[in-house]
This record gives C-alpha cells, sequence and structure tokens, in this order.
C-alpha cells in the first residue's frame, strides 16, 4: 500500500496558506495547516509528517523554540523554516537547530515546493551539518560529504546579509558551492563517513569563504582535467582527458570560481582553500558598531 507523504504549513498568515497549499497538493503531498505553535504542536502529536513549513513570528511561542521543543522530540524531523523576519541571528539559529532548509520571505512558492520535494527524498540529514561556532559574521560547521547537502547548504548562504548586491551575492554563493562540491567529490570522494571543514566570515570590508577536506590536495598547476589547464585557444581541452580518465562532464569549477572570486588562496597541500570577495564602500558587517 502506498503511504501519503504529508505536509504541515505552520504560519499566521492565510495568504502563506493559500500560496502553498495548492502547488504541494498538486504534487501529490496531503497538505494540513496551523495558524500558531499550539495548533502545530497538536497537530504533530496526532500524526507524523514527513516535512513541517515553519514560519518564525507565530502567535504564542515563536517557530525557532517550537523547532527545538520539536526536535527535542522527533530528532529526525525535516522542518523548512520561512521567515520575514530574515534576521542573522535567526538564520545562525536555524542552522543550529538543525533546519533543513530556509527561505525568507516573499519567495516563489515553486522554489519552496521543490525543496520540501529534495526534503521528503533525502535519507536521514539530521546530522549532515555540525555547527561548531556560530555569529552572524563568523559561522564555522562540519560537513558530512553527500552532494545533497551542498544545495541544503547553499539555500542558507543564499539568505545571509552580505552586502552585495543580488547578482553578486548569486555569483559568490554558485562560487562556494563549486569549492564544496570539489571538496565532497574529490577531497572526501563522494564518502559519507567523511567531513569537510568550512567557515563564513563576513568583515567590513570583505566577504571570506574557507574549505578544508581531509583529502590528499592537488596541484592547481596540474588539472588536466579542469578547464583552468586549458590553453589559450581550446576551452573545451580538459573534456577530451576527463572521457580517458572516466570522469563526469563538468571541470569548470575551478575556473568559475576564478572569475567569481576577488581572490583565491590555495595552501601547499591543495586541501584547504580561501576565496575572497571584497565589498565596496567598507560595508558594515552585522553587529558592527560603527
Amino acid at each position: 500500500m502506498l503511504v501519503e507523504k504529508s505536509v504541515l504549513i505552520v504560519d499566521d498568515d492565510p495568504d502563506i496558506h493559500a500560496l502553498l497549499s495548492g502547488p504541494l497538493t498538486s504534487s501529490g503531498l496531503v497538505v494540513e495547516s496551523a495558524f500558531d505553535a499550539a495548533g502545530a504542536a497538536r497537530c504533530v502529536n496526532d500524526r507524523s509528517f514527513d516535512v513541517i513549513l515553519l514560519d518564525v513570528l507565530l502567535p504564542g511561542m515563536d517557530g525557532l523554540t517550537l523547532l527545538h521543543q520539536l526536535h527535542d522530540t522527533r530528532p529526525n524531523l525535516k522542518v523548512i523554516i520561512m521567515t520575514a523576519a530574515n534576521t542573522p541571528s535567526n538564520l545562525v539559529a536555524s542552522i543550529r537547530q538543525q533546519a533543513f532548509s530556509y527561505f525568507s520571505k516573499p519567495f516563489h512558492s515553486d522554489v519552496v515546493v521543490d525543496t520540501v520535494l529534495r526534503a521528503i527524498d533525502s535519507s536521514d540529514c539530521h546530522d549532515d551539518i555540525h555547527v561548531v561556532s556560530a555569529r552572524p559574521d563568523w559561522i564555522t560547521l562540519e560537513v558530512r560529504c553527500r552532494v545533497e547537502t551542498v544545495d541544503r547548504l547553499v539555500q542558507f548562504f543564499r539568505e545571509m546579509h552580505m552586502g552585495l548586491t543580488a547578482a553578486q551575492q548569486e555569483n559568490v554563493v554558485t562560487a562556494f558551492r563549486e569549492l564544496l562540491l570539489n571538496a565532497i567529490e574529490h577531497g572526501c570522494h563522494m564518502d559519507p563517513d567523511q567531513t569537510v571543514h568550512l567557515a563564513y566570515i563576513r568583515t567590513p570590508r570583505a566577504i571570506l569563504y574557507y574549505v578544508r577536506d581531509p583529502g590528499e590536495g592537488f596541484s592547481i598547476e596540474n588539472l588536466p582535467h579542469a578547464a583552468v589547464s586549458n590553453q589559450t585557444g581550446a576551452p573545451l581541452g580538459h573534456t577530451e582527458v576527463r572521457n580517458q580518465m572516466g570522469m563526469r562532464p563538468g571541470g569548470f569549477g575551478i575556473l568559475l570560481t576564478r572569475n567569481i572570486a576577488d581572490d583565491l588562496l590555495y595552501n601547499e597541500k591543495g586541501n584547504e582553500v580561501l576565496l575572497i570577495k571584497y565589498l565596496d564602500n567598507g560595508a558594515k558587517s552585522p553587529g558592527d558598531p560603527r
């Protein structure tokens, strides 16, 4: 017997329920609604849900406190935060409380629905992202080497207040994604028992991403399977090398990242990388008293 997948929407705004209920139902999901924390707690006590879409600003109890209580009793519950109060502290708290993903309002319903479906299809992921230390301007994480975890992290960092234009921020997050994918694929060899250490740092003048994998490293000067090594006039020269090595199509990650970052630095071994993007006008970082 096919078991129907279910989603609980928890938000005090009826328009949010109307926005999401239709697309979720059209995707074959059973949708229930709660409009405050007490109603959500009753729903969760009455039945199990595959995913909960949870607002932060709720009557009676804020959503992050509710998330903490829900995970105390059901640690594997997949919760997606959605909020109009997109503050650095709320985002950091969502990562710390092991939310599956995070969206600031307004959002496109199709993007949220796609994330719900990914959450349903994902395997046990409650400990994929471990918070070592977290402040709004300095976040240090240990991440299990699974490709599906990359897109979860990308969405969190997409919602960060970085002091960049929307296009610049998307580009920087894309570059970070490439670095993390390289670390997981080449440094960890897709081994979920391995972890990648990473940090996001926001200063008044720059955004920095640091990634360290447990692998043997590489030489940036000796990557014949990567586009960064192509000779002038042969932009696809690396593709033949990848074919001969039995590698998947691609190899553009480092080249793409170099074109986006202001500085891209590797350590001697090649298993640590620092991406730097400078800010215009010395923009203030979260909590900067200046």
